[in-house]
């Protein structure tokens, strides 16, 4: 696949440092200050499009320019560490690298609130009590009344609750691409991380065919909540209530069939 450079055009000089990473010509050690710095710059575009896909499902507060400085972070370790001898590709490895930069950086900054964490976890309780009385997902009317909460606060707070599963999912892909990575020299890892794999995939087969349809939009055509909205033909909070659901289901299961093995 073709790379942009920092003014967007493609590069194709046959000296071009990158490329010379990239085919394990050379390592990272091995380059000038010059060449290391025309290397970051060339895959530099690469932060700011996986923090737009990360910061399109996280709140307004998380400012855009905080993801795109650990995943700077991220693609110099990346720089540092790789060898082309494992047969990963770089463009594989430096993603994996910047987006668990991204996210590690989210973990640290506990961008939720006190109040808004009462908020989560009184809705998180509403919702399974809804769930076993009735066998079926919460109302937004059902969690005002069992919460006490306004329609503005259950909303705000079922968003939170989808943007912290998001992230929890996320670093779960993260962590699972990062041990297949290191299918040669940490063998028992990754069979053991394989094995999770498997289990949520089966897992994810038992949710219901909206369930899973949100899920496989949000996850892998990688659409944000208004785009599933427009490809369901609901609404964007019905999207946020039904990945909730799904991903609650999905670790509580997981929690309840496999965590005493």
């Amino acid at each position: 696949m073709a790379i942009l450079n920092s003014s967007g055009k493609n590069c194709s000089s046959r000296n071009d440092p990158w490329r010379e990473l990239e085919n394990g010509a050379k390592n990272w050690d091995d380059f000038s200050s010059r060449d290391r710095e025309d290397i970051a710059r060339f895959y530099a575009p690469k932060i700011r499009i996986l923090a737009l896909r990360l910061k399109a499902k996280l709140p307004q507060s998380v400012e855009l320019n905080e993801l795109i400085s650990a995943g700077s972070l991220g693609l110099l370790d990346a720089l540092g560490k790789y060898n082309a001898q494992r047969g990963i590709k770089f463009d594989t490895y430096s993603e994996n690298r910047i987006k668990g930069a991204m996210l590690d950086e989210l973990r640290r900054m506990d961008w939720f609130s006190r109040g808004l964490r009462q908020k989560v976890k009184a809705l998180e309780d509403a919702q399974r009590q809804v769930e076993h009385e009735t066998g079926g997902p919460a109302t937004t009317e059902q969690l005002q009344a069992l919460t006490g909460m306004s329609e503005k606060d259950v909303r705000q707070g079922l968003e939170a609750l989808h943007n912290q599963m998001c992230l929890s999912l996320d670093s779960f892909h993260e962590n699972v691409i990062g041990r297949k990575a290191m299918t040669e020299d940490e063998p028992f890892q990754s069979t053991a991380f394989q094995e999770i794999v498997d289990k949520v995939a089966s897992l994810i087969e038992e949710l219901t065919p909206r369930e899973k349809l949100v899920i496989s939009l949000y996850y892998g055509e990688e659409l944000n909540m208004k785009e599933t909205a427009e490809v369901m033909d609901i609404t964007e909070g019905r999207v946020s209530q039904l990945h909730s659901q799904a991903l609650t289901k999905l670790r509580k299961t997981f929690r309840a069939r496999y965590e005493s093995e």
